[in-house]
């Protein structure tokens, strides 16, 4: 039992030495090897530390290198500029010099320029002196040759300043003609002004009343009702005011409206010829009487526009149309007028190779405004344009309508023609109350008055009166005696004559040069 104690003591200690030599010497060679591993490590880390040294050297010596190829390159650019510069300060340098020595030499020949004025101008003071000298010299041997006395000299001397006077007078009123043409416009307002003023009872009068023949005086007694009821109920129910006054067998209807003005009159025959007068019944004749009326102005449209072949046109502007047979003009019917015109448009434009239809189309619609001219404020031929335009008529039509009393100038043939059967239609002879022996006589006496005067070859009397010509001898009458003689004409006119509205007197002077040419 010792023994194997000892044994195992021997053995685990024997066993022990060995394995102690075996990890001394594993240790070692692992401490070798380890040695030998950062040995090379060192080694490569040495190696690599070398090559970036190098590379680290490589690059600066680059950019060194690149930098400084960059700063010549900009050097040298900059010289470049700077030589640029200078050779353009250089030039213009000269440039100055140059001009300098030209403004020098301007200088030099203005001194010569004025010192030769000067001599020229005493040359023609002396020259004007002279002359001077030789019109005396003159004036002295045309008195001696002349032998006129004094007396008669001075009325040669008056007579001649008062034709320089009344040449000299003629060329201001020109010049203050002109300069107060801007005052033209208010001035012929304020005469047109007093012209309505003074005419406005007459046409009044004349044209917004109608008159309703009574079958007796009784009649007047049931139209106006019980306190009044009736007329209130008429007058309402139209819109047009009766007047019963101490005329006997008649009422009058007043109101501008020609259309209501004819709905009242009509409304009123029924109402007399049926005997029942009462509210109820004069509110259902007049709606009835209404209806009847718009039948008949719808007809009249259409029947105007069937007469002149004009198709197309809108049902309001074909009513308002037909209105116009109730509005007159100076006594003329406006329908019929404006049929006539439609009428000579197309005759002249078949002449002149236009739009026949066109033109007509113009002439029928020239007038419009006329029937609503009494709602709707301004102008009849700007109402009339508005409402072709609003309704669907071309921008021709439209411009045509606006210019026909020229309120926008004119911009085409179809206008100018529509204005010319306007004044054809309105200045036909009867045509607006007044007598063809009285026309005549007028136009006579017009063109009579104007060949009173001297140096006038020819008169011609147009636009029914309105416009008288004057054609001068133009050896006998100069530009500016043709102003002075126009309103000589014009102030003999207006002692002589009586007419409505305004003449314009137009002188006409003319020089003609002829010569032949002879083999």
């Amino acid at each position: 039992m010792t023994y194997d104690i000892v044994f195992w003591i021997v053995a685990f200690a024997a066993g022990f030495a060995v394995a102690f030599w075996f990890k001394s010497n594993s240790a070692a060679q692992k401490i070798k090897a380890a040695e030998a591993e950062a040995a090379g490590i060192v080694q490569l880390a040495s190696s690599k530390a070398s090559a970036l040294i190098k590379e680290a050297e490589l690059e600066v010596k680059d950019r060194l290198f690149r930098m400084k190829t960059d700063f010549e390159s900009e050097t040298k650019t900059t010289r470049a500029e700077i030589n640029r510069k200078e050779t353009r300060l250089l030039a213009k340098e000269e440039a100055i010099d140059r001009k300098s020595e030209q403004f020098e030499a301007r200088e030099q020949e203005i001194g010569f320029l004025e010192k030769d004025l000067s001599k020229r101008q005493k040359g023609l003071a002396e020259n004007e002196k002279h002359c001077q000298d030789l019109i005396d010299q003159q004036k002295r041997q045309l008195e001696q040759i002349s032998g006129l006395t004094a007396d008669q000299a001075k009325d040669l001397l008056i007579k001649a300043m008062e034709n320089e006077a009344r040449y000299e007078g003629a060329k201001l009123i020109k010049r203050i003609e002109s300069e107060t043409r801007e005052e033209a416009d208010k001035k012929a307002k304020n005469i047109m002004a007093n012209a309505i003023q003074r005419y406005a009872g007459d046409y009044v009068a004349e044209r917004t009343v109608s008159v309703v023949q009574l079958p007796s005086d009784e009649m007047k007694g049931r139209i106006i009702g019980r306190e009044g009821r009736n007329i209130r109920a008429l007058e309402a129910a139209t819109g047009i005011d009766l007047i019963i006054d101490d005329t006997p067998e008649a009422v009058i209807l007043s109101g501008f409206n020609p259309v209501r003005r004819e709905v009242a009159r009509l409304s009123l025959a029924k109402l007399i010829s049926d005997g029942r007068i009462h509210p109820a019944r004069i509110e259902d004749v007049v709606k009835k009487t209404e209806l009847e009326v718009d039948q008949t102005v719808k007809e009249a449209g259409e029947q105007a526009a069937f007469d002149l072949g004009v198709h197309g046109i809108h049902l309001e502007l074909v009513k308002t149309l037909g209105k116009l047979k109730f509005r007159t003009s100076y006594a003329q019917n406006v329908l019929q007028h404006s049929i006539e015109v439609g009428f000579l448009c197309g005759i002249m434009a078949a002449e002149l190779g236009l739009n026949q239809k066109l033109a007509r189309r113009m002439g029928l619609l020239h007038d419009l405004g006329k029937a609503v001219d009494h709602e709707v404020e301004g102008p009849h031929a700007t109402i009339g344009s508005k409402l072709a335009k609003k309704y669907g008529e071309s921008s021709q039509v439209v411009h045509a309508i606006a210019a026909h009393h020229e309120d926008v100038p004119p911009a085409s043939v179809y206008a100018l023609l529509v204005q010319a059967a306007d004044s054809l239609s309105g200045a036909r002879p009867g045509a607006r109350k007044e007598m063809l022996e009285n026309y005549i006589k007028r136009l006579e006496d017009l063109e009579n008055i104007a060949k009173s005067f001297s140096g006038v070859a020819n008169t011609y009397a147009i636009q029914a009166g309105r416009e008288l010509r004057v054609i001068v001898e133009s050896e006998q009458i100069s530009d500016e005696r043709s102003v002075l003689l126009s309103r000589d004409i014009v102030k003999k006119i207006e002692e002589s004559l009586t007419f409505p509205g305004q003449i314009k007197v137009t002188v006409i002077r003319e020089t003609r040069a002829v010569e032949y040419a002879n083999k």
